[in-house]
């Protein structure tokens, strides 16, 4: 996915936070943003399909519902997001699993390997998305013996720290709403053959 240069909320120059609020534009694979938009399972499968064989293309996609707040950390293999409504109210805390995020002049690119992990806000509980999924990629050659590996040792990482209250989960994320007086990033013209 291509993201485009969102306001940072905090750059050390190893820790990345961006901003995500509803009508941001990026570039995703087209079959997935068609299966996100209309909740069909078998476009969201080809999708995979597609990715695996290399043969997808990236379209727009625009961020609805519900506001973010993202940390990416350089060579890390997960980011962490904390979802809100718009109005404030902390939904959840999402750790997904992805390829190190790659800054670009256009903003950042990742790849999600589709394994995710989804946090109450307050850290009581947690629970594993899309494992079956992640078992299809990896049937399908998409995320790699490597990839794998890389991802168990982030998964078991994340799960530390969450323990361990430390890195992005050492204290609450505090909510956050856009500065009103922000416009709405947009993606430079001919950002999709940038991106291919």
């Amino acid at each position: 996915m291509v993201r485009p240069a969102l306001p940072a909320l905090a750059d050390t120059g190893t820790v990345l936070e961006l901003a995500y609020w509803p009508g941001i534009r990026s570039l995703a694979p087209t079959t997935l943003a068609t299966a996100l938009r209309t909740g069909d399972d078998e476009a969201r499968s080809n999708g995979l399909t597609n990715l695996a064989a290399g043969t997808w293309t990236l379209g727009p996609w625009a961020w609805r519902d519900t506001v973010r707040r993202s940390r990416f950390e350089t060579g890390e293999w997960f980011s962490v997001h904390h979802i809100q409504t718009p109005t404030g109210k902390s939904l959840r805390l999402y750790v997904n699993f992805e390829r190190p995020a790659v800054r670009t002049r256009i903003g950042i690119d990742t790849l999600d390997l589709l394994v995710d992990l989804v946090v109450e806000p307050d850290l009581s509980s947690v629970r594993w998305k899309d494992e079956d999924e992640y078992a299809h990629g990896r049937r399908l050659g998409f995320i790699t013996d490597q990839d794998h590996r890389l991802v168990e040792q982030a998964r078991e990482r994340a799960l530390g720290l969450l323990q361990g209250r430390a890195g992005p989960f050492a204290g609450p994320w505090p909510t956050w709403t856009p500065d009103p007086t922000w416009p709405t990033p947009e993606l430079p013209d001919g950002a999709a053959q940038v991106a291919v």
